[in-house]
């Protein structure tokens, strides 16, 4: 029985053995494929800092969706994220589209008095108004943590109130209690997508397990490109630019698609990845239940894991001959331009902190263009990272730290203060431990900035260039840092003074 046939989609602890807290070394962890006992789950800190909740990355996709309302039940404040992401919201939006256009959400706001009683009517009047109010095509219902733990049913109340709405109504479980792996909430948007937007036409039995819709139309020269908000338009950009290449047509789901069009992912004859991380949940219910075949290995970040993805993504079509020629063109025009950059590349220590294939494939890339990597930090591990750790290891020209952390900054800056890294690749919410230590650091990731495929590297390589040239900033911001808290310790003992001074008179 497929996931999506459930409820709720499980949690990575359980579907995936993924584990959030360990301490190793770039060879061990290339050598510890199949030995699941290396890795423990959860992991026993004698002191743990807070990590990001599921309903961060799941309001970043849903957010995205034209002609959709997302109505959070959850107290108010959990949906705070949203006003920050509404940028890329616009951004995005207006970049596909022509035109900016804000996210709508509301919210349920549970209260203490919710708590006790339950919020199920609320939620079903929070739905009948927001169908009445905005008319949209779909409402994503999104379950925060109070709903799961007093027992609120959402898909009991959805069930019972979509007959009287024309939205489309799709439940998400978000309860960010379930799981310390928030790449959970990815299974969690899949899930309701593919209960209630991939649903077209009569189901038949196939006799063989699988589940194919009567009259579904194949495209055979068209894939599903998979992006949950990790790429922005410019990397997509070049994507379609190489695939297009080899002759294919793309089409780009689930962020800024209308949920109308999702059940197009059905028909495609290619379901392809661009981060096993994000894509294996909904790649592999296309394929169980609609016969879509997916490729979910590499992700394209770097001249050797892009070239890799392209030929996988040819050799589906029998285009590899014009996938070699086509990744020799490029590569030699890429090393021709980055031949301006490796002198001041060269020697230079970095240090990266990411979700996990980014963070490798990331490093893959400073490693071509001539940087020396002496540590990654993953939010998390699982399985099919095995292969990226085994072709770093094979490249690496040393050892070095892997640590496996949701987040946990107290044990970057530690790391940080030993390795002594010359440049910090993180996210830009995660940069300012790195940036107080005197350290460059680069946003790993912006959806306004091109990091896939080959011009990915040139860009990447770029902006590091112009960066290292000049590296003062982060250094009078240690400055800055260190002078700050000088001058707060003199206005303690300042205070302590005229305190027991006072106490004397």
């Amino acid at each position: 029985m497929s996931h999506i046939d459930l409820k709720t989609a499980p949690k990575r602890e359980d579907r995936l053995n993924a584990c959030i807290a360990h301490g190793s070394t770039i060879c061990e962890m290339a050598g510890a494929k199949g030995k699941k006992s290396c890795l423990h789950n959860d992991g026993d800190r004698a002191f743990t800092q807070g990590s990001i909740c599921l309903l961060l990355p799941a309001l970043a996709m849903l957010n995205t969706l034209p002609d959709n309302v997302v109505l959070q039940h959850s107290a108010i404040g959990c949906g705070s994220c949203t006003h920050s992401q509404n940028a890329n919201v616009r951004f995005g939006s207006g970049i596909r589209q022509g035109k900016p256009k804000d996210g709508v959400w509301l919210s349920t706001a549970l209260n203490e008095t919710d708590v006790i009683i339950g919020g199920e009517s609320k939620l079903a009047q929070a739905i009948i108004e927001a169908d009445r109010r905005y008319k949209p095509f779909s409402i994503t219902v999104v379950s925060g943590c109070v709903p799961g733990i007093i027992g609120d049913d959402i898909d009991t109340v959805i069930y019972q109130i979509q007959p009287e709405v024309n939205a489309r109504l799709l439940p998400i479980h978000c309860e960010g209690f379930k799981t310390k792996i928030w790449a959970t909430a990815y299974d969690a948007v899949y899930h309701g997508i593919g209960r209630t937007l991939l649903r077209r036409g009569e189901q038949v039995d196939a006799g063989d397990g699988l589940l194919p819709f009567k009259g579904l139309t194949r495209l055979p020269n068209t894939v599903n490109l998979m992006n949950v908000s990790s790429m922005g338009r410019i990397d997509e950009l070049e994507l379609e630019r190489l695939l297009k290449s080899l002759a294919l047509e793309v089409t780009i789901f689930p962020v800024f698609a209308h949920p109308e069009s999702m059940v197009t992912a059905t028909q495609a004859a290619l379901s392809i990845s661009t981060c096993p991380t994000h894509d294996d949940y909904f790649l592999s219910y296309l394929e169980e239940r609609f016969g879509v075949a997916s490729l979910i290995q590499h992700m394209p970040i770097g001249i050797e894991n892009t070239g890799l993805w392209l030929r996988d993504v040819a050799a589906r079509f029998g285009r590899e001959e014009e996938a070699q020629v086509i990744i020799e063109r490029e590569e030699k025009e890429l090393k021709e331009a980055l031949a301006q950059f490796r002198p001041l590349f060269e020697g230079k220590k970095v240090f990266i902190s990411a979700g996990e294939f980014r963070a490798l494939a990331t490093a893959r890339l400073l490693e071509e263009i001539g940087f020396t990597v002496v540590g990654i930090r993953s939010f998390h591990h699982d399985h099919f990272a095995e292969v990226e750790y085994a072709k770093l290891a094979e490249s690496s020209s040393g050892d070095y730290v892997i640590d496996i952390a949701n987040v946990q900054p107290f044990e970057e800056a530690n790391l940080l203060r030993r390795l002594k890294p010359d440049l910090f690749l993180g996210h830009a919410n995660g940069n300012g431990t790195a940036a107080k230590l005197g350290i460059p650091t680069h946003a790993i990731y912006h959806t306004a900035l091109a990091y896939i495929g080959y011009k990915g590297v040139f860009e990447l390589a770029r902006r590091l260039h112009r960066q290292l040239k000049n590296p003062v900033y982060n250094r009078n911001m240690m400055l800055l840092g260190f002078v700050g808290w000088f001058l707060t310790e003199i206005l303690k003992y300042i205070e302590l003074k005229l305190t027991v001074w006072r106490i004397d008179r």
